[in-house]
């Protein structure tokens, strides 16, 4: 665990002071133990949610939601980068700019103003997974676009009233809502230092595991 490196998606749930063990978070504890039984243990987890499906399955539907509203023609990216650190595969490498593309559920979850959407970012902690991605990509510059698009039959079958799911007619610009953030090499170096406390916090608690019978 000496080399544990976090997914830019989870950077929040190790970012915090705590008054766990080397200044973590509970939070973090949390998914650092997980970490570490799902390397001794060799196994993984599935996240299983329809609100998951769904950011997965329409992200190529967000992009050409971007790219027809903005006029770009951004193409879903499928290079991961990994540094000493962190590693991440963002969904849009542009020249000059990173994207993150973030599918609401529905009309009713959907942040429709900027207001909206920093209130939804923080809650959710996407702050730290675009500060992440710009290291990664060395690129100054970074947006969260929050996308309304059409959910998926399969997920919806059982719905009586869809109109909060039925939204392509609708326009574009209603249903994009885009946060943008600079690089912040402050930041990265206080990544640098959770990420070093989540190594230590690592092999103390597979230590434990290793001599829990001695």
């Amino acid at each position: 665990m000496e080399n544990l490196t976090i997914r830019c998606s989870s950077l929040w749930k190790i970012m915090g002071t705590g008054k766990g063990p080397h200044g973590l978070t509970a939070t973090a504890t949390t998914y650092i133990k997980q970490l570490v039984k799902q390397q001794m243990f060799e196994y993984t987890t599935e996240i299983n949610s329809k609100y998951f499906d769904k950011g997965i399955d329409c992200e190529n539907d967000a992009i050409k939601l971007y790219n027809d509203h903005f006029f770009t023609a951004h193409e879903k990216n499928e290079v991961k980068v990994v540094n000493e650190w962190i590693t991440g595969t963002c969904d849009i490498n542009a020249p000059n700019l990173i994207i993150d593309t973030k599918c609401s559920w529905d009309a009713d979850t959907f942040p429709a103003s900027i207001e909206d959407a920093e209130t939804l970012c923080k809650k959710a902690g996407y702050q730290w997974q675009l500060i992440g991605y710009m290291w990664l990509y060395n690129k100054d510059q970074s947006a969260l676009v929050y996308a309304l698009v059409d959910t998926p039959e399969y997920l919806i079958e059982y719905v009586n009233d869809r109109s909060a799911h039925e939204v392509d007619h609708l326009d574009p610009g209603l249903r994009l809502t885009v946060l943008k953030f600079s690089r912040d090499t402050a930041k990265e170096e206080l990544i640098k230092t959770k990420v070093e406390a989540a190594r230590l916090f690592a092999i103390e608690y597979k230590n434990q595991i290793i001599n829990k019978n001695k």
